[in-house]
């Protein structure tokens, strides 16, 4: 039996140890929340305009590059797939083929950012006022602001024009607006809106010390923090620099990937500039599920280990290579209160090196270190800040010529394998009512003759139960089919919406065997399925205790279908001679003593129904064809 089609993963939680908090999980259970909101603000930078001086300040602050990218139309539902695969226990991505990240690699690459130099570090705000008063020459009223942040919109039309003979203050006010609107709608977009804390201005004081920050650095911890918190089943949300998310899946992985017609942005630095302009090739029903389900299945010629070797390295800047080898350092990435690893020693494939199986990651609390306005967060983080200034003495290394078997046995006992389900629960539910009713059929076959009083009870009992189950599965039929069938071509369109659990109520309590599954006010639209099939497990079926039911098929062509009941250790066969001969399935109903026959009851009262696949099955097809079930009462 293939464990991975009943257990997704992971098998060993040391590393996973946070699974019960993830979002796959909720999506195995049937909980779809959709598509993330995605937070980036780029559309309107293009209604800047920089005189000579101000792009000269720009480029000496260290976004000379990063202010070339142009606003990306993000797909939403390719990066909702990649965040379901983001573990921030790890700060990797969990793939089949083995984790992947976003690297100081990547960062250089395709933003043109410094990954190397002075950690971004400063004085929270709690207020607007006199920082802005102090470094933009005048402060915004309180209808843009909230707290220590200033609304986006305000900077545009206050400061996104400039004339050419202004004094050189003006210009430098003029300057800083833009880099604080620049880097708090692309590598520090937040979900709160158009909004950017204020905290990142006296940063830009002096534009020749803003050139010695590693801007890039930060803007991968706070991906990093910004994917960890998205990939909570709790959120609906993301931020962070999402057109570096998207364009890293783009060089990385053959899912999703536009066709581009090559244009003079082709060749040219930063990297991201390759998406530039017209794409070409049909981007119809890539929803969720299609990405989802594409990740599910990835294959290890799906990956671009190494997207860069064939790049012409002339294009690239002097400084942006010199600082390469800080790529691989094992460090701590600082942007103000967020610190986040970077752990290259996960993804040594992305270096060209041998994956062996890495160190333990060890453990970090995440919290928000920024409380009282005027704190100094470098006094707060002494142990983050000594990690970052001996990034260069951590650079990892790797065995070239090693064998990754080893690695990928351990990495499929700690990963989780599978996003979605490899079948939906609707047709879950649907082998669950065929099941129970060829149980049915044969329990009222069997002959009674023969039996004390005792085991024709039992044999009653048996009866009665499965009707029940029956008969309680009409209405559960009902909100299964109201799931969204999208295996079957009927994807939601554009901006998807979160779908809301409802538990609904439950009824009739108070009789010990006709309980029922549970009911669901509002109509099958508003519902998720929380009785007995909301968490079938593929094969394995299991309502309460005190009854054992099961029903296991198999492939014989020649074997004849043979029933066995056994009540207190005597077995009962029962032929059944009036099903196909190409077909052979054992039933084995099993009735242990039960003293009260109260404790016989629906599964759906105490919600217990779980499901185990019992074999290893490569299609939906074959597990039609090999079905197997159990069920215990």
């Amino acid at each position: 039996m293939d464990l991975y089609v009943t257990n997704p993963g992971p098998i060993d939680e040391s590393v996973l140890y946070d699974q019960d908090k993830h979002v796959s999980s909720a999506v195995w259970e049937g909980q779809e929340r959709g598509a993330l909101r995605c937070h980036e603000h780029t559309s309107k930078l293009d209604q800047w305009t920089l005189t000579p001086k101000q792009l000269e300040l720009v480029h000496k602050a260290g976004f000379g590059y990063l202010r070339l990218i142009p606003a990306i139309s993000l797909d939403n539902p390719l990066i909702s797939a990649l965040v379901e695969r983001w573990r921030k226990e790890t700060n990797t991505f969990h793939f089949n083929v083995g984790e992947m990240t976003v690297t100081l690699e990547d960062i250089a690459y395709l933003l043109g950012l410094a990954i190397d130099g002075e950690p971004v570090m400063g004085v929270t705000y709690t207020s607007c006022d006199a920082v802005c008063e102090k470094l933009l020459g005048k402060a915004p009223d309180s209808g843009h602001t909230s707290g220590g942040m200033v609304k986006l919109s305000w900077l545009k039309e206050s400061f996104s024009y400039c004339s050419e003979d202004a004094l050189m203050e003006e210009i430098e006010c003029h300057t800083r607006a833009y880099l604080l609107y620049l880097v708090g709608s692309t590598i520090f977009s937040t979900t709160t809106g158009n909004k950017v804390p204020v905290m990142y201005l006296p940063l830009f004081e002096n534009f020749d010390q803003a050139g010695k920050y590693a801007w890039g650095a930060a803007a991968l911890s706070f991906l990093y923090r910004a994917l960890g918190n998205a990939s909570l089943k709790s959120q609906s949300t993301i931020s962070g620099c999402l057109t570096l998310l998207q364009c890293w899946s783009y060089y990385h992985l053959d899912i999703g990937r536009p066709k581009l017609n090559e244009g003079p942005f082709h060749f040219c630095f930063p990297l991201v500039l390759k998406w530039k302009g017209k794409q070409s090739g049909s981007t119809a029903n890539r929803d969720l599920i299609f990405y989802r389900k594409a990740l599910d299945t990835l294959k290890s010629y799906d990956v671009e280990w190494l997207p860069y070797i064939n790049i012409d390295y002339r294009i690239i800047p002097e400084d942006i290579k010199n600082s390469l080898i800080i790529g691989r350092s094992k460090t701590m990435l600082i942007c103000f209160d967020k610190a986040e690893r970077h752990l290259p020693d996960r993804c040594l494939r992305q270096y060209g090196m041998s994956q062996p199986i890495p160190e333990d990651v060890q453990r970090w609390e995440r919290k928000s270190r920024g409380v009282d306005g005027g704190v100094d967060l470098s006094g707060k983080m002494e142990l983050e800040l000594s990690e970052w200034l001996d990034r260069q003495l951590n650079i990892v290394e790797g065995d070239e010529g090693m064998d990754e078997s080893e690695y990928m046995q351990w990495y499929m006992k700690i990963t989780r394998r599978f996003v979605g389900r490899l079948i939906p629960l609707s047709s879950e539910f649907q082998r669950m009512h065929a099941a129970l009713s060829d149980i049915a059929r044969i329990a009222d076959t069997v002959s009674t003759q023969g039996m004390d009083s005792h085991q024709t009870e039992s044999v009653t009992r048996i009866r009665y139960i499965v009707h029940e189950c029956l008969k309680d599965q009409v209405g559960t039929s009902m909100l299964v089919s109201s799931i969204p069938q999208v295996e079957h071509g009927k994807r939601i369109r554009g901006k998807e919406r979160v779908r809301r659990q409802s538990n609904g109520k439950r009824r009739r309590r108070d009789d010990p065997v006709k309980c029922q599954a549970a009911s669901i006010e509002g109509g099958p639209d508003q519902s998720q399925l929380r009785s007995a099939a909301a968490e079938i497990d593929y094969s394995q079926l299991c309502l309460t205790d005190g009854l054992q039911l099961c029903h296991a098929g198999s492939r014989g062509v020649d074997e004849q279908l043979h029933t066995t009941i056994e009540v207190d250790g005597t077995s009962l066969c029962h032929p059944a001679n009036d099903l196909e001969d190409d077909t052979e399935t054992c039933i084995t109903i099993a009735v242990p003593e039960v003293d009260d026959d109260s404790q016989v009851c629906h599964a759906a009262l105490k919600d217990e129904v779980q499901a185990v696949s019992e074999s290893s099955l490569e299609t939906s097809e074959d597990v039609v064809k090999h079905n197997s079930y159990s069920i215990v009462v």
